[in-house]
């Protein structure tokens, strides 16, 4: 935690971030956070610092690097990481799962890692529909038919999305921030001025400017974004600089600018998602059976879990996890994330 970033500031992002997310799904107002009494993530009994060797495959347009733990035959746990992180979020949720029988199966998204574009050609897009459509095509090379999904930030939109288009491809999900689904159309209104502050970095990047500052400055500004979205968060140099390493991807700064320019419309999508995108704009109901977790120091925008219960029509629950718990909460509290993925499996 920066010092300067003191606690009263945290609360300001965190209420500013709960009312733009809120705006995005439709809903005006802010309620207050209730604790669901689950449990703390802070323990973790064995940290671990790395994967056995990555694996690569060719699936759709990429040619995608992931991670595998657990027994071969076992039920398929897929973990999709988020923005500005990587498959490191899930380092310590692995092998929990991997230990309960679960083969767990985490890949960079495109624009990470060793993740590639088979194609120069290939139009290096970073909307939502885009990165879940290539974990269908991820799915399909592996010959996996069907998964437990989890994820949070870029990854819990993308298991939304999965859960939404293609259902019969998901057992259950573990979303982290609940319903994350982006509409175009919504996201063109303006929102009150504090809220607008906690999306800096997505106007940012709309500039010139800014696509030339993160490609001069990606680590240092990944490095920020988890200060100040997780403040509580005590990682060190090792462990920031074990997943930036992710962020030197020919590709990265291409997806990560196209997918929030796209956001806001100031850049086109693919037409083979049109469909899809039609779809999402509605804010499609979640039917399979879903666990949605926050963290309770989670400072980057995101709804609260009032706004989107509703959302989900299946088998549902929401957990709080407490003990100064942000933004990449697998992470940050391997344990309890791990246990939602477990239970969920139950529903």
């Amino acid at each position: 935690m920066s010092p300067e970033f003191n606690h009263q500031r945290r609360r300001f992002f965190g209420i500013a971030a709960m009312t733009v997310a809120a705006a995005e799904l439709g809903i005006a107002a802010i309620a207050n956070a209730q604790s669901s009494g689950a449990p703390s993530g802070s323990a973790n009994a064995v940290a671990r610092t790395s994967f056995a060797a990555l694996k690569q495959i060719k699936a759709g347009v990429l040619d995608i690097g992931y991670a595998e733990a657990g027994p071969a035959d076992g039920p398929v746990v897929l973990l999709i990481h988020g923005w500005p992180y990587d498959i490191y979020s899930y380092v310590d949720v692995a092998p929990i799962l991997a230990d309960a029988g679960y083969r767990v199966i985490i890949p960079y998204l495109r624009g990470y890692g060793t993740t590639r574009f088979l194609s120069n050609e290939t139009p290096r897009n970073g909307q939502q529909a885009a990165l879940a459509a290539d974990m269908i095509a991820f799915m399909d090379a592996l010959g996996v038919e069907k998964a437990i999904l989890g994820g949070y930030d870029w990854g819990a939109r993308t298991v939304n999305i999965m859960a939404v288009l293609w259902p019969e491809r998901c057992k259950a999900m573990v979303s982290v921030s609940g319903y994350l689904i982006g509409s175009q159309e919504i996201n063109k209104k303006p929102l009150p001025p504090k809220a607008e502050l906690s999306w800096w970095y997505q106007f940012y990047f709309a500039t010139e400017r800014g696509r030339l500052g993160y490609a001069a400055n990606s680590r240092e500004f990944a490095k920020l974004i988890w200060q100040t979205a997780s403040p509580t968060w005590k990682f060190d140099d090792a462990t920031f600089d074990r997943s930036a390493a992710a962020f030197d991807n020919p590709d990265h700064v291409d997806i990560t600018i196209h997918n929030y320019r796209w956001r806001l419309g100031l850049a086109e999508g693919e037409a083979k998602y049109d469909a899809y995108e039609k779809e999402l704009a509605m804010g499609p109901i979640i039917t399979i059976p879903a666990i949605t977790m926050e963290g309770d120091e989670n400072c980057a925008p995101h709804p609260h879990p009032s706004f989107y219960a509703k959302k989900f029509s299946g088998q549902y629950e929401h957990r709080n996890v407490t003990g100064g718990v942000g933004h990449n909460l697998p992470q940050e509290a391997p344990s309890a994330f791990a246990q939602a993925i477990l239970d969920v499996a139950k529903f």
